[in-house]
């Protein structure tokens, strides 16, 4: 069986949780969706991943990349990217190409959870402290936000609002469910079988099986990596939904990810923590002020019930940025006294096999270790 010969050969390290970045555009010049493949070649190029298949709709183009996905809207951008990629750097190639379509930039939002492995970084990412400094050099005038407890799990945000249209005009959200430490059988259905090969049937494949396509729309785009692994996007209308899998047990790690205007996500919650079964998670909600009176938050959320599991809120931080916009992340984890998962070894012995995500010769594999991350102190960011 490809899941049992791969358990004690997988990959020591890698960094599952991503990096986003999201840039908004002023109403004028031609958009996002004008740029040709060359372009976004060369953007991606940047951030040392690259395109492995696209979906479309009327509103927005969604590809699978190599480590992750973007989301190009005629005026958004949205990227997350997963590994040791350098996603800021290719902050400079999109406003190089945007700004030769009269584009200007309105808004722009990157945040990370902390790294699980932050010697593994390379420049701009070995700390909040330099990608915060990258940005200003570009210039991208904004401010460096910490939500959650500097000794566990937190998040790192960065806001520029240069907007002037009406605030109350934006009702956007996004929901992020960061899920580690999955159940042996959920990592299981993300591993080859006997006869797949990494495309994006097999990608469908992992799909059903995984009872994922029970809570996606019909318009899926999945992918699968060898010997494991899983990126998946999904189009309903304006609106995405993305997930990447990561099942080694050393770094097991899943994500859930959608700005689909939902007035409560509670039931989504549930329905994505039955199909993973994770240890401990991180939800994350992005939204404009005015999104935030057509929605029930999870502030009041104090524990997470399943019929075979429940989840205890650990902590929960907010936090108002630049007036318009709400930042909120809880952490929750898994009841030791109440729940019926099996107990399985997710901690195996360090593996000394990398699975491939990017084609062998992509420059991802060529780069050198970065410096030690600088100690990040607790106070006001730059």
């Amino acid at each position: 069986m490809i899941f049992e010969e791969f358990k004690m050969t997988e990959v020591a390290s890698f960094e599952g949780p991503e990096k986003t970045l999201e840039v908004c555009f002023a109403p004028c010049g031609e958009g996002c969706r004008a740029l040709g493949r060359g372009a976004l070649d060369a953007i991606l190029a940047e951030a040392r991943c690259e395109i492995l298949s696209k979906i479309s709709n009327e509103y927005l183009d969604a590809y699978v990349l190599s480590e992750s996905s973007l989301f190009v809207y005629k005026y958004k951008w949205v990227i997350k990217t997963c590994g040791r990629t350098t996603l800021l750097r290719s902050l400079r190639k999109l406003l190089e190409y945007t700004g030769t379509l009269d584009m200007r930039v309105e808004w722009v939002g990157y945040s990370r959870k902390n790294f699980v492995f932050p010697d593994d970084q390379t420049s701009p990412h070995t700390s909040f402290h330099e990608e915060l400094s990258y940005l200003k050099a570009h210039p991208i005038c904004g401010s460096g936000y910490v939500l959650g407890p500097m000794t566990g799990d937190h998040w790192f945000v960065f806001i520029s609002d240069q907007c002037e249209r009406p605030s109350e005009l934006e009702t956007e959200r996004t929901v992020n469910v960061m899920m580690f430490d999955l159940a042996d059988e959920v990592r299981e259905q993300f591993y080859l079988k006997p006869g797949e090969i990494d495309d994006q049937e097999t990608g469908n494949i992992m799909t059903q099986r995984s009872g994922l396509g029970d809570l996606v729309g019909a318009k899926v785009d999945a992918r699968a990596f060898a010997p494991c692994g899983y990126s998946m996007n999904s189009l309903v209308y304006g609106s995405y939904t993305t997930v990447h899998v990561t099942p080694e047990p050393s770094c097991s790690y899943a994500s859930f990810e959608t700005n689909t205007p939902l007035k409560s996500y509670t039931s989504l919650l549930k329905n994505v923590l039955s199909v993973f079964k994770p240890k401990r998670i991180v939800v994350t909600l992005f939204a404009d002020a005015a999104g935030l009176k057509h929605v029930t938050t999870f502030d009041k959320l104090n524990h997470i019930d399943l019929p075979k599991a429940t989840y205890a809120r650990a902590d929960l931080s907010s936090l108002c940025v630049e007036t318009d916009a709400v930042c909120m992340m809880a952490n929750y984890v898994l009841d030791p006294d109440h729940h019926d998962y099996l107990d399985d070894d997710l901690h195996a012995e360090p593996p000394n096999h990398r699975r491939r995500r990017a084609p062998k010769n992509h420059p991802i594999h060529k780069l050198p270790r970065g410096p030690n991350p600088n100690q990040l102190h607790v106070g006001s960011l730059p």
